[in-house]
């Protein structure tokens, strides 16, 4: 599927109207302090051809946030992955690892699932 019929994260996929055109998503929101994040981390499988990620979920802030705690977690793991739509993939399975830089750096709410 070309960039042209990409779907938006509202379900939008196609429209008649020749002046439609998707309305950004407002980014105002204030990111929350790391002891009122309510991070999930939790090991997937899914759709990654048998390759185990780590997945922390739950990133309540601006994207510009996510990706540095991202960027902080990947170096820490010393692994590859990514950060977008409010979830942290980090390659492999390094729950423990990202548990433990999670709670040494105050976030406290965090839940390891599955």
């Amino acid at each position: 599927m070309g960039k042209k019929n990409k779907p938006d994260n509202r379900g939008f996929v196609y429209s008649t109207d020749p002046n439609f055109s998707f309305e950004k998503e407002s980014s105002n929101e204030e990111t929350l302090s790391p002891s009122q994040q309510k991070l999930k981390v939790r090991l997937d499988t899914k759709h990654r051809a048998g390759k185990a990620v780590t997945l922390i979920e739950g990133f309540i802030g601006k994207d510009e946030d996510l990706q540095e705690l991202g960027k902080k977690l990947k170096s820490h793991c010393g692994t590859g992955g990514s950060a977008k739509d409010g979830e942290i993939i980090v390659q492999g399975d390094q729950r423990e690892k990202v548990m433990q830089w999670l709670m040494k750096n105050g976030y406290k709410n965090v839940k390891k699932t599955g």
